[in-house]
Parts: structure tokens; sequence; C-alpha cells
């Protein structure tokens, strides 16, 4: 009997094991009653309305494939949607709709990085652009954030590490995990070091329609002399509660969506019709939905901040998407975000991710999901805070 191949994965899988999300998903199904403030899956349900569109369109026969780009219908609403909402002029065969937006990123990564590329990306930000580069044999070039610009990226970061190897660079505004939205005035900026340095942009604003207060979303395609060389990533995972049907979209200048959509085909033929139909009836009926989400993450947003506040530890300001970004290392604890996590878990039945996760350098934050009700946050917090007392007490 022959021993099986020591190497038997490709080098360029680089996590061999589970990934700690798995982990912790794992941890969390053998303990009762755990209040899950981890996953960006809202605990909304899609609306009434999209899901008996859905319905709809599956007797109808919406069960074969599509058009590699999606429906024409949905194509030309995401059209009118992105004029709608400040962005650029886009014909139908410009949009590439995809089984949700992270699919995106990959299609993306493997269709403009060639290896030895070089991706910017913030840190921390949405880990898969990470995975999506290393799969394409890209060099993948971290931004580091901090608190002392509330995790914004800003053209300053991102000029001095510049090279003849650049060539795509990663904005997304709002950031997952820290919730931080980028001033338009930066926005601009970063669209001129772009243009400078002939950089394609990748922006990720599948957060945009959740931002608070007075904050704002400029999005990068709508800015002069940026259309042609930005691919705009968004969906409807989050706006509109819809992370099960699993679609997205892209939005790009011809040039790049069609042979990128070739990619896409090959992936995956083409996203599942009933999703489309229903991303059709969210975009073009009623936004009520969208408004009354966003005001219910505002005020869990609230409840959490409160929590943090009366426990002593900051934050950076959540100004966007439904996420918190907190610091552990605030508490004085002696112990990292990633241990803090799994004791959260273990003891206080409280699940949520450390920063490490998302590229954050300093295994200090955790990243927190408004995706519970009021109640359970306010429940969620007191726990948090007994198990911060208990590290508290055997440490001293």
């Amino acid at each position: 009997m022959t021993t099986p191949n020591a190497n038997r994965l490709a080098k360029r899988v680089k996590l061999a094991d589970e990934h700690l999300i798995t982990k912790m998903l794992n941890i969390a199904d053998g303990l009762d009653d755990v209040i899950k403030l981890g996953r960006g899956d809202p605990d909304l349900d899609t609306p009434a309305h999209i899901i008996k569109a859905g319905q709809e369109a599956l007797a109808n026969g919406a069960t074969h494939y599509t058009h590699p780009l999606g429906i024409l219908p949905l194509r030309e609403a995401i059209c009118d949607n992105i004029r709608e909402y400040g962005g650029a002029d886009y014909a139908a065969d410009e949009i590439m709709i995809t089984p949700g937006g992270q699919h995106g990123m990959f299609v993306i990564a493997l269709s403009l990085l060639n290896p030895g590329d070089e991706i910017i990306v913030p840190c921390p930000g949405y880990n898969p652009y990470s995975q999506a580069a290393e799969l394409s044999d890209a060099v993948v070039v971290k931004i580091p954030m901090g608190m002392e610009t509330n995790f914004t990226l800003t053209a300053d970061m991102i000029a001095p590490h510049i090279t003849p190897k650049s060539k795509v660079l990663v904005l997304i505004n709002p950031n997952n995990p820290t919730g931080s939205v980028t001033p338009p005035d930066e926005v601009l900026k970063i669209a001129k070091l772009a243009e400078k340095h002939d950089l394609i942009v990748i922006s990720d604003e599948i957060y945009s329609r959740l931002v608070f207060g007075n904050h704002k979303v400029l999005p990068v395609a709508a800015i002069e002399g940026m259309r042609e060389r930005t691919i705009t990533l968004s969906g409807f995972s989050k706006a509109y509660a819809m992370t099960g049907w699993r679609i997205g979209y892209l939005a790009g200048p011809r040039d790049l969506i069609t042979p990128m959509s070739e990619v896409n085909h090959a992936f995956a033929i083409s996203t599942a019709a009933v999703s489309q139909h229903a991303a059709l009836a969210a975009m073009t009926g009623s936004q009520d939905c969208v408004e009354d989400m966003r005001q219910i993450y505002d005020g869990r947003r609230q409840a959490i901040c409160d929590g943090l506040d009366a426990m002593g530890m900051s934050y950076a300001e959540p100004q966007g998407a439904f996420y918190v970004y907190a610091d552990v290392s605030s508490l004085n604890l002696g112990i990292t975000a990633g241990t803090f996590c799994e004791r959260l878990l273990a003891e206080g039945r409280v699940m949520m991710y450390p920063g490490s996760i998302y590229g954050d350098h300093t295994d200090d934050f955790v990243r927190m999901s408004m995706t519970q009700p009021v109640e359970r946050i306010r429940e969620a917090m007191n726990r948090m805070a007994a198990v911060v007392a208990a590290i508290r007490s055997s440490t001293t």
C-alpha cells in the first residue's frame, strides 16, 4: 500500500486547517443560548415583497440558466439605481450579476492580477480580498489603519506603498470590519492618487445604504476620470437582508466587464435565476424596507456603544455598515483579542470575532455585529461585562 503524498494540497492553499470563524461556529453549536455577534449575516428576514417575487418567479419557470451577465431587467434596474444614488452612468452590458459579492472578489482578482502584481488593501479590511489575491499569486500590500484616523484609509497612507508593480487598489467604504466611512474629500484624494499611478480601483460599496448620522459615501466611479479605472462591487445581502440568496454585482467599463464575465461564466455559468428575480423586486420596489432596517441597526449600534461605554472599552466610531470595532487592550486585561473572544464564547456564550481575522496587525480589537435585537445586545453586553470582571479577578 502506497503512502499518501504529504503535499496533496496546492501551494496556493494557504490554510490547511479550519478557519477560526469555522472553529468558533462549531464551538457555538455545542453551547446553549449563544448570542451571536460574529457573522455579518443580518438576523432580519428578507422583506416579504422580495420573497414573494422569488416564489412567483419559480412558479413561472425561473429554474434555468440566465444570460451570463444576468437577466437584462435586473441589470437595467441596477444602472438606474446607481445613477439615482449619485454613481456613474452605466449601460446594461457594463453590469455583471454574481453569486454574491464575495464571489465577485475572486472573479476580479483572477481577471486582473498576474503573478507578482501588487494589490493594495486596507487593514483591517474584509479578508477575502487578500485570499483572492493570494490564489492569483499576486502580492498583497497591506495598509495598516488605526484609531488615530478612526480606521479610515487615506491617500497619505497609500502613497508610500505604491511601486511600479502596483496594479489594484481596494477601497471598502463603509469598511468591514471597522464600520468607518471614508469622507468624500478623502475619497477624492485617493482617486487622484489612483489616476496618477494608473491604478484600478475596486470600490466595495456593499454597505453604502447603511450609514449613520451625517456621513456620506461618495461613489468612486462618479469622480471625473475614474469611471474607466473603477470596478464597483455591491450587492443585495446587506441592505435587503438577502445573504442566503447569494447575489451581488460588479459595475465597470465594458473592456473589463466583458472578459471578466467569461471568467464568471466558467465559475458559475450564471447566478441563480430565482435570486435575480428577487433582486429585481428589491431594486424596483419600495425602498422603505432599507430605511426601516437602517434605523433598526442604528438603535442596535447605540445599544452596543452604551454597553461598551459602561465597561470603559474604547472603540472606533461606527459610522456605517453594521459593525462596532472595539479595543480589548483598552480594558487592560493582559490578553489578546483572540484569547478574549475564546473566553467570551466559552464563559459568557457571546460570539464575536477578533480583528486579526481581518488583517489587523495588533490583535487588540474585536468586531461586533449589529445582528441581534436590542434586548439580546444588552444581554450580550451584560455577559461581556461579567467575563471582563472574571478575567480581572483571576489576575489580581
